[in-house]
């Protein structure tokens, strides 16, 4: 099934959707997220569409979006994600700012990985928090064609969340849609979450949270000055500028890697307040020491991908034990990536 895809909305982007669907051109988009006054103006004759913050986009939302896009296809259907930004919990204040696993374009990128066709992220607003279910999936029907609706186990939507399995499967029955139920995939017994991810990356426990992720766990962020430290060490840093929104994992050392410009290179990154040091950060950084690299990267986006927790960050008797400590970070990372952990 030949489709072009489409992300609501990054761009002006003709649509044609294979299988006798509506042709769309100019599509009248340029944001990169949407309200529900923007979703009035999109329609889709028929589709297969899932609902959630897909936070992380870990492999319990792999093997759901999978399902999704094998059964739209079947159908000759297209698969539609719906998501949000900020997140809902986000929103209404129920966890801390620095909470989210991936930005939005990576939470796009990802999705569209996967064979979606269309991801409509929905700016969350005071409207669409107030928006009850019943509405929202007449929205949906109304604007989408919505022939069946996929959802994880413990989904629910609505003012209130009032909109849980038993009220969405009332309203297919009213609107003329199907509801599905994919069922978690565990690791080891446990359910793979993107709360248990968090919990595990802010404990340290990055190897794990990335089998929960199905890749390791990323931040990325344009390279900015520093005060230069690492450098005058021996050892120069990228100090990145990651947004507010993304969650640091614990503060130590972690083995890891650098992409830039499409390369990769083994990294050790620290993230934390450096307190070896007079005054030290209010707040932790992120900043890589990339291995065999002597490039500029000042302004260049840097993404680090965290492989393995070395160890926690420590305060050190002088910078000549520090440096000492770093050879052997190096080290273990270069002996890691020789046994292809």
């Amino acid at each position: 099934m030949a489709t072009q895809k489409s992300v609501l909305l990054l761009e002006t982007i003709p649509l044609a959707i294979a299988g006798g669907l509506r042709l769309f051109t100019n599509f009248p988009y340029n944001k990169t997220m949407i309200s529900i006054a923007d979703f009035n103006q999109f329609k889709l004759d028929h589709s297969w569409v899932t609902i959630g913050a897909f936070d992380g986009v870990h492999r319990g939302h792999q093997e759901l979006i999978r399902h999704l896009v094998t059964q739209a296809h079947r159908e000759n259907n297209p698969a539609v994600v719906i998501t949000f930004s900020p997140l809902p919990a986000i929103f209404f204040n129920r966890v801390p700012q620095a909470y989210s696993l991936t930005s939005p374009q990576d939470r796009e990128d990802l999705l569209i990985s996967l064979g979606v066709d269309h991801i409509i992220t929905f700016k969350f607003d005071a409207q669409l928090a107030n928006l009850t279910a019943l509405n929202f999936m007449q929205l949906l029907k109304n604007n989408l064609g919505l022939n069946h609706l996929l959802i994880g186990f413990n989904f629910a939507l609505g003012r209130g969340r009032t909109g849980d399995l038993d009220s969405l499967q009332q309203f297919g029955k009213l609107f003329g849609y199907q509801v599905e139920v994919v069922h978690p995939v565990k690791v080891d017994n446990e359910v793979i979450s993107s709360s248990q991810i968090r919990t595990l990356l802010q404990e340290g426990q990055v190897k794990r949270a990335n089998t929960m992720l199905g890749r390791p766990y990323s931040l990325e962020g344009k390279v900015i000055h520093g005060e230069h430290r690492g450098k005058r060490l021996g050892f120069p840093t990228a100090n990145l500028d990651l947004s507010p929104e993304r969650l640091l994992p614990a503060r130590g050392v972690y083995a890891s890697r650098g992409i830039v410009h499409g390369k990769s290179y083994l990294a050790v990154t620290n993230i934390g307040i450096r307190p070896t040091f007079a005054n030290p950060l209010e707040s932790p950084r992120v900043e890589p020491h990339l291995l065999d690299f002597k490039e500029d990267l000042y302004e260049e986006l840097l993404r680090i991908e965290l492989i393995e927790y070395l160890r926690p960050e420590e305060t050190f008797a002088s910078p000549a034990d520090l440096i000492a400590q770093v050879n052997r970070d190096i080290q273990e990372t270069r002996e890691m990536s020789k046994n292809g952990e």
